[in-house]
């Protein structure tokens, strides 16, 4: 008999990662035969905030990353971060497939700012944290607004980071993910722009064909269950809110803002697209190949 395999998964915020903490509650992964463990990230802080050059902050950020160190072999985020990192890693991971979770970010105000309009944010800086999802989203949500030299992005930190700057008028604009916009909403800031995204999953050379299927039938699994109703799990995510900036209780998250899919190849057409963005932009080397960062383990 062979022995169980053990994945451990790297999170960030649960609400892209919803489906695999589904997957684990329901004993979805017991059931295919995987062990599966989560380690949590930390995210960048405050503490080398503001930054403005994306170049000086690595694609796995400035605090530890467990799947580089070897600690974790998979790994959740926006594509654009992703296709970065499968070009910067030194373990070979390499992008498997597209997430389950295809949420979205808002780029947000305090209620009492002048701005009511993505044009109002022009030679504004908006909060993110550089190499995810909140960096590229606002980017390219702002272009479609704005010219290029008008959009102004600063590294700050996580979700959490990000929401005290705004709320302590230290940055005039921030972009935020579930459940931190509900929780600005509640306190009377607004929203000017919100965009959904796609995100993938990179692993490690040593998470096999047969090992991913296992998980990707469970979290399929987990999909179904989100889809029929979110709301006995959405406490993963409020939970993530430290009492003293406030509450949200499950029920008061817009289930719109809530898209879960089953992981899919991710292909080469649409890698293109990503890439050239990319490039454009200076966030990445013009010197990579989809067969050199990706390495589907979905079948179509």
């Amino acid at each position: 008999m062979t022995d169980r395999p053990q994945v451990t998964m790297e999170l960030l915020s649960l609400v892209f990662s919803l489906p695999q903490l589904v997957a684990r509650d329901e004993g979805y992964f017991a059931e295919e035969g995987v062990d599966v463990e989560f380690v949590t990230k930390a995210y960048a802080n405050a503490g080398i905030a503001p930054l403005e050059d994306h170049q000086l902050l690595s694609s796995f950020g400035s605090t530890k990353s467990h799947f580089e160190s070897g600690e974790a072999s998979l790994y959740r985020a926006c594509e654009w971060g992703q296709v970065r990192r499968a070009g910067d890693t030194t373990v070979g991971g390499r992008v498997v497939s597209k997430r389950a979770a295809v949420n979205g970010q808002a780029i947000m105000v305090r209620g009492d700012h002048l701005a009511t309009h993505p044009q109002d944010l022009a030679g504004v800086t908006v909060a993110v944290n550089f190499h995810h999802g909140s960096h590229y989203v606002a980017l390219q949500t702002l272009e479609g607004f704005l010219p290029r030299e008008e959009i102004s992005v600063a590294h700050y930190g996580g979700p959490q980071v990000r929401f005290e700057a705004l709320r302590d008028g230290t940055v005039e604009a921030a972009a935020l993910m579930e459940p931190w916009i509900t929780l600005a909403e509640k306190q009377g800031y607004k929203i000017l722009a919100e965009a959904f995204y796609v995100g993938a999953e990179i692993a490690s050379p040593q998470v096999d064909e047969d090992t991913y299927a296992r998980i990707n039938r469970a979290v399929v699994r987990a999909v179904r269950k989100l889809n029929e109703d979110p709301r006995p799990y959405l406490h993963h995510l409020t939970a993530e809110i430290p009492p003293e900036l406030g509450t949200v209780e499950p029920h008061e998250i817009p289930l719109g803002r809530l898209r879960y899919v089953d992981p899919a190849p991710y292909p080469e057409a649409q890698f293109r697209r990503t890439y050239d963005w990319m490039v454009s932009w200076g966030l990445i080397e013009d010197d990579r190949t989809f067969d050199s960062l990706v390495k589907n383990l979905v079948d179509v």
